[in-house]
């Protein structure tokens, strides 16, 4: 049986979007609702996906290993909270150094994660705060829903079947 997903971008949507880069740990601040959205969502049988881009890498703003840490960090709350997160995919490319199929709007991390995951595309989908989230969720064939920045995950989640 195919499994249904939550997959969700990372910053403006899980934590709070500073508005240029999250650089460090430090500025990685949890939104206030993203557990208990995350609790609910698994409570529903939705595997939880991150899907986001990290252009400041391509930009020399941060490092891999900085992203790593920001995502192992992410992952020991979530399980602390009884919250499993399947899987983080992050591409490191930007536009200004490249193109990347990674990258979103393009749909290759999804697209990996339906593989891996056994996907039912049909009952899964993408939150993100940008354009390029939905452009993404739409090339995969998974429905896709705007969050305004740093706006409320549990109101949306609160809606999933």
């Amino acid at each position: 049986m195919k499994h249904k997903a939550l997959f969700l971008d990372r910053d403006g949507v899980i934590n709070h979007d500073p508005g240029d880069y999250t650089f460090s740990l430090e500025e990685f601040v949890l939104l206030p609702t993203v557990i208990p959205s995350l609790q609910l969502a698994q409570q529903k049988g939705y595997r939880i996906i991150v899907i986001t881009n990290q252009g400041g890498i391509a930009k020399g703003l941060y490092t891999e290993e900085t992203v790593r840490s920001i995502h192992d960090y992410f992952i020991r709350v979530c399980k602390e909270a009884g919250v499993e997160i399947a899987a983080i995919y992050f591409s490191p490319h930007h536009p200004d150094f490249g193109n990347s199929l990674s990258r979103k709007p393009c749909s290759l991390m999804i697209e990996r994660a339906i593989q891996r995951f056994d996907i039912d595309v049909e009952r899964s989908v993408m939150v993100g705060d940008r354009n390029r989230d939905m452009e993404c969720a739409a090339r995969a064939g998974v429905r896709g829903f705007l969050l305004p920045v740093n706006g409320d995950l549990l109101s949306f989640v609160q809606t999933l079947d």
